[in-house]
């Protein structure tokens, strides 16, 4: 079976036709629409992360809260990004989030997309040492995350402790056992999943790669998939892998879904420059259940992957995107075979 969520990029404008005006309207709308994802039967609910926009922006809070309202449903990111990230905060807000949830957090994290103000991480306190990218930066911080999220004692203690210690060196608490299998890159090219397998983290793809072969987008990503799980088996671990991709997919069952989302039954895919790099994006999908099906199901990327990401519009509100959410589910996913 494949696991459906949802990805939401959380944004929120006060325009006077927006149904997400405040931050406060964001956040409580996450939390609602991933409410109603787990009552339609979906399996995940994943935000964005920008930092410096009208967007969500710390995403702790956020999934601690749909923790609260939930009981199955997997909460995630998708992604964090770790250059401006404190790897010892970032752990204990992890831990704590992911034991509030019961064990169902699912961390997409990376080195970040282009930034909303100039090496705003350096705001946050971050800068990479001398001969350091950013990029470096970020997998140094992700390193040092993964070891605290081992679990081990690392930090001396106190002799004279406020309150009497465990023997042997301390760790961060609250530690969550279980939550270093589930922290997830993600990655633009075919090298960046070699790495992620060699971290042993699982493979976050999203609709755009910054690589362009020529192929069509499903099929480099299909490649960037394999190339990953071929990595992963090279490099010995002992459990099976996640991967997930994400896809904007709107059918087209009512006159308000042809009025938002008819025209995008021309997408296809984009070629353009991304940070200075050529990046190739993938196509929406939009049109009646049995065109997505048939278009669907050629794609070799989803194929692959055991989890696929619903990139939503957020600022139509919950209702229409419980909609959406709920046409998937019902006209396109048992016809394809994704769910039992």
């Amino acid at each position: 079976m494949k696991r459906i969520g949802f990805l939401s990029f959380g944004h929120w404008n006060p325009h006077p036709q927006s149904a997400v005006r405040t931050a406060s309207d964001v956040l409580l709308q996450s939390v609602e629409l991933a409410v109603a994802a787990e009552e339609l039967g979906a399996d995940g609910a994943y935000f964005r992360v920008h930092h410096f926009a009208q967007q969500l922006a710390s995403p702790f809070p956020l999934l601690a809260a749909a923790g609260a309202r939930t009981s199955r449903i997997e909460l995630g990111t998708g992604v964090i990004d770790m250059r401006y990230e404190n790897p010892l905060y970032m752990a204990e807000d992890a831990g704590a989030a992911d034991l509030l949830a019961g064990g169902r957090l699912q961390l997409g994290i990376s080195r970040g997309s282009p930034e909303q103000v100039v090496e705003g991480y350096r705001h946050f306190g971050h800068d990479p040492l001398e001969g350091e990218s950013d990029a470096d930066m970020a997998r140094r911080h992700t390193a040092r995350f993964l070891e605290l999220l081992e679990g081990e004692g690392f930090a001396q203690p106190s002799p004279r402790p406020m309150f009497p210690n465990p023997p042997g060196l301390l760790r961060v608490e609250p530690h969550s056992e279980g939550l270093r299998d589930r922290i997830w890159w993600g990655a633009g090219t075919r090298a960046t999943a070699q790495w992620t397998a060699a971290q042993g983290m699982n493979l976050m793809s999203s609709t755009l790669l910054t690589e362009d072969t020529g192929v069509p987008f499903h099929q480099l990503q299909a490649e960037q998939i394999q190339v990953f799980r071929d990595a992963w088996r090279e490099a010995g671990w002992q459990r099976e892998p996640r991967v997930s991709v994400s896809r904007s997919i709107f059918p087209l069952v009512s006159a308000e879904d042809h009025a938002y989302f008819g025209a995008d039954r021309a997408s296809s895919d984009q070629v353009g420059m991304i940070d200075g790099t050529v990046a190739r994006f993938g196509k929406s999908y939009a049109g009646e259940p049995d065109d997505l099906v048939r278009q669907l199901a050629e794609d070799e990327a989803i194929a692959a992957a055991d989890t696929l990401l619903l990139t939503i519009p957020n600022m139509l509100g919950v209702d229409y995107n419980a909609h959406v959410l709920e046409s998937i589910l019902t006209h396109v996913s048992p016809a394809l075979g994704w769910r039992d």
